[in-house]
């Protein structure tokens, strides 16, 4: 079986988005305004209050970061604003 390209991010490539709160990079892609991915960026990793300040839970993914509020508002903003496209309007 041939493996199928992805063409995704070919088609919507991820979009730098800042954080209104800290000022850190990440890049943004939105499938749609319930769905939305995010890569960050070391300097973000270091701003961002609201990850450093997560307390880790138990079990093999209890470092897992469920993300930050104000990040999430400042992606809505900006896809709001119509600064980064959304894949697929509900």
């Amino acid at each position: 079986m041939a493996v199928r390209t992805d063409g995704r991010l070919v088609d919507s490539p991820m979009q730098p988005v800042r954080c209104g709160a800290c000022g850190g990079r990440v890049e943004v892609r939105k499938s749609s305004w319930d769905q939305t991915s995010i890569q960050w960026h070391e300097d973000a990793v270091r701003a961002c209050a609201e990850r450093r300040d997560a307390q880790p839970g138990s079990g093999p993914n209890g470092r897992f970061f469920s993300g930050c509020k104000a990040l999430r508002d400042s992606v809505r903003a900006a896809a709001a604003r119509g600064e980064i496209a959304i894949q697929a309007e509900d």
